[in-house]
C-alpha cells in the first residue's frame, strides 16, 4: 500500500511538470528497470543500459504525458530525438536534488521480463534480507518494529 502511494506522488509530481512546466530549480532524476514489462525505448538503449537507467527532466524533455499507470517523455540522446514509455512500477528511484527529496522503489522487480527475472532476483537478495533483520530487531522500549516487506505480495 504504502509503495502504490508513493508511486501516486511520482504520478502526481509528473502530472503537475506535465500541466505547468518545472517551476523554479526543480529538476526530476528517474532510474527505471529497463527490462520491466512495457518499458519502451530504444534497442540501443536497452543495449547499453541491460538492467537500469537513469533519466533526467530538466532542460530538454518534450512531450510528457501521463497516464494512470505509467508516464512517456520524449529525450535527446545523441542529438536524436527518442520517445520513452516507462510504467510507474518499473521506477526505483525518483529524485528531485533541488529539494533534497528522494524515493526509493524495491518491488520493480515483479515486472521484469521472464529470462531477465532470476538476475533481478539474484541483486536484490542482500537487500531484502537485510530487511527481514530489520524487523527483528526489538528497541529497548519493547517496542515492536514491523518492516513494510512483511505487507509485500511475494
Amino acid at each position: 500500500m504504502v509503495e502504490s502511494a508513493l508511486r501516486g506522488v511520482v504520478r502526481e509530481a509528473l502530472a503537475q511538470v506535465a500541466e505547468k512546466g518545472l517551476p523554479g530549480d526543480h529538476h526530476f532524476y528517474l532510474t527505471f528497470v529497463t527490462n520491466h514489462r512495457g518499458v519502451a525505448i530504444p534497442d540501443y538503449l536497452r543495449q547499453k543500459y541491460p538492467q537500469e537507467m537513469t533519466i533526467v527532466l530538466q532542460h530538454q524533455f518534450f512531450g510528457l504525458e501521463v497516464c494512470e499507470d505509467r508516464f512517456s517523455v520524449s529525450l535527446s540522446f545523441s542529438s536524436k530525438t527518442e520517445r520513452l514509455v516507462i510504467p510507474l512500477a518499473a521506477i526505483t528511484t525518483f529524485a528531485d536534488p533541488s529539494v533534497n527529496f528522494a524515493l526509493q522503489f524495491q518491488s520493480a522487480k515483479e515486472g521484469v521480463e521472464e529470462e531477465d527475472a532470476d538476475a533481478a532476483e539474484a541483486a536484490e537478495e542482500p537487500a531484502e534480507a537485510d530487511a527481514k533483520v530489520a524487523a527483528e530487531a526489538v528497541p529497548a522500549d519493547g517496542a515492536k518494529v514491523v518492516a513494510l516487506d512483511a505487507f509485500r505480495k511475494k
